[in-house]
């Protein structure tokens, strides 16, 4: 196969997992007994362990320290919301089942790659020790490899995308206008509006609405990015230099 044949490269499952768990400030836990809604209650390490800081007077931390041998079986979900005002901004889901375990803080404390600094932790976290971890997105529902989702990295610009996202499409509307012009004849009519949905080192993806459905146009960049600012610079050179683009047409067709 030439290599002009070839598939322009996108975020591996196990990468677009880790990316999910460093963009957000919230997740789902749930237990054989209750469900909680964490909000800021959470770190994510540099090798995706996944560390939760109740107050130590919570039900969570209680259960889990009358758990056998100190540890609960949980259920995690993460939702990736797009950061701009588009129709169905779930992007994709990520459920951890596993088993929360006491840790001690100074074995976390600093070790994060997002979450709580420490004069924010309430006191010792909870461990969570992944046996399974599956991603939803549009196109099903994958297994995720454990070692794998150790080894990967997030996406370099997870943790701007969703400023990047909100400024490309509060400021610079031209800009999203050029880019959905290179869909060309790919792109069904009556496109009604146009939002940037998703970003990483590898190309740009917009949401095409209709009056009815809607379509998702992925345009690659030139280049691999490093950063925000190679990232827009990368959309730049989209504007100036005709590529192929990828849709992928939604359920509810236009």
């Amino acid at each position: 196969m030439s290599a002009a044949t070839l598939s322009p490269p996108e975020l591996t499952a196990p990468e677009r997992v880790r990316s999910v768990l460093v963009q957000a400030v919230s997740l789902s836990l749930g237990t054989d007994s209750q469900d909680y809604d964490l909000i800021g209650m959470h770190s994510v390490g540099p090798d995706g362990q996944i560390t939760l800081y109740p107050k130590p007077d919570t039900p969570l931390a209680l259960q889990v320290a009358a758990g056998p041998r100190g540890g609960l079986g949980a259920v995690l979900e993460f939702t990736d919301i797009s950061a701009t005002a588009l129709r169905d901004r779930v992007r994709a889901r990520v459920t951890l089942v596993g088993r929360l375990l006491v840790a001690e803080r100074g074995a976390v404390a600093g070790a994060a790659d997002s979450g709580p600094s420490d004069d924010e932790l309430p006191g010792d976290g909870l461990k969570f020790e992944a046996d399974l971890v599956t991603l939803t997105t549009a196109e099903g529902v994958q297994g995720v490899d454990l070692d794998a989702f150790v080894r990967a990295a997030p996406d370099p610009l997870a943790v701007e995308e969703a400023a990047m996202l909100t400024h490309l499409a509060e400021a610079h509307e031209d800009m999203v206008s050029g880019l959905v012009s290179l869909g060309g004849s790919r792109l069904p009519h009556g496109v009604l509006r146009t939002l940037p949905l998703a970003l990483d080192r590898y190309g740009i993806t917009l949401r095409c609405e209709y009056r009815e459905g809607h379509c998702d146009l992925r345009l690659p960049f030139p280049d691999t990015a490093r950063d925000a600012v190679e990232a827009g610079e990368q959309v730049r050179r989209l504007l100036a230099v005709p590529i192929c683009p990828h849709r992928r047409q939604s359920s509810a067709r236009p």
